[in-house]
């Protein structure tokens, strides 16, 4: 309308890294590393570099657990430290480099791209996985209008994959019908169908029009939305019922991992 052309990009408030988009940046990427900065994706339990992002002919990311790290500048930083915050400052400042708290992937021509918050991620079986890669697969749903990833603790150990889904206006959840959508997604993952659905009425969102991530996990499946599930060992979502909750948290109390939920 006013002739003004929006442009996406990516600075640290810190002013620790940037990424600077350039004309030939692919769609779903954010650019390359800005002036100066000497970006890589590392692990950070190996602090090793990941691997570059394989994709479809649709930019779809095929091997997510390896190639999605924490986006860390290497090189001149302009990040001077926390006004009397030293432990912030040093997880910041790991190993004289500048760790941005973002997860991104890298393709094979060093496009950099958006993965989520480290905060987002989950660890579902020994697997390391994004809540934004997730969230980005579940959006293509037709009945979605908004769609939040998150992580819930697993009973016995790691964490589960649990969504909030808003539905458009007049359309119904259906258990079968959202299955058929998972199985029909080339770059989801074995680790990556969410095991709890919430069907919310309206996504919760913090002052700034944030999704309110925080509430959500603290509420996991314990609310009065309605929640789908798949059991273990089950292919097909069903209702989750009082008697439902009430077995599994009798099993959360049992393998002494109850306190989680209310983190």
């Amino acid at each position: 309308r006013f002739g003004v052309r929006l442009v996406e990009g990516y600075g640290a408030t810190e002013g620790g890294a940037s990424v600077q988009r350039t004309p030939d940046t692919p769609p779903g990427a954010l650019g390359c590393a800005g002036a100066g900065d000497d970006l890589a994706v590392i692990d950070p339990e190996t602090g090793r570099e990941c691997p570059p992002a394989v994709l479809d002919p649709r930019g779809r990311l095929l091997n997510g657990s390896e190639a999605i790290g924490e986006l860390v500048n290497k090189g001149r930083s302009l990040f001077e430290g926390y006004w009397r915050n030293p432990d912030a400052e040093a997880a910041r400042t790991r190993d004289g480099w500048y760790w941005t708290g973002d997860l991104f992937f890298r393709d094979p021509d060093g496009f950099l791209y958006f993965a989520g918050r480290t905060d987002d991620r989950l660890r579902v079986d020994s697997e390391n996985l994004a809540a934004a890669v997730i969230e980005n697969i579940l959006a293509r749903w037709t009945r979605a209008a908004a769609v939040a990833v998150y992580a819930v603790p697993d009973e016995v150990a790691g964490d589960q994959v649990m969504a909030a889904v808003a539905l458009r206006e007049g359309a119904v959840f259906s258990p079968q019908g959202f299955a058929a959508f998972l199985a029909a997604q080339p770059d989801l993952g074995t680790k990556m169908a969410p095991r709890y659905v919430r069907i919310v009425g309206a996504m919760p969102t913090t002052a700034t029009n944030k999704v309110h991530r925080v509430s959500l996990r603290a509420e996991a499946f314990r609310t009065t939305d309605p929640v789908w599930w798949r059991p273990p060992g089950e292919d097909a979502y069903r209702r989750l019922e009082a008697e439902d909750l009430t077995g599994l948290l009798a099993a959360y109390e049992a393998q002494g991992r109850a306190d989680l939920l209310s983190r």
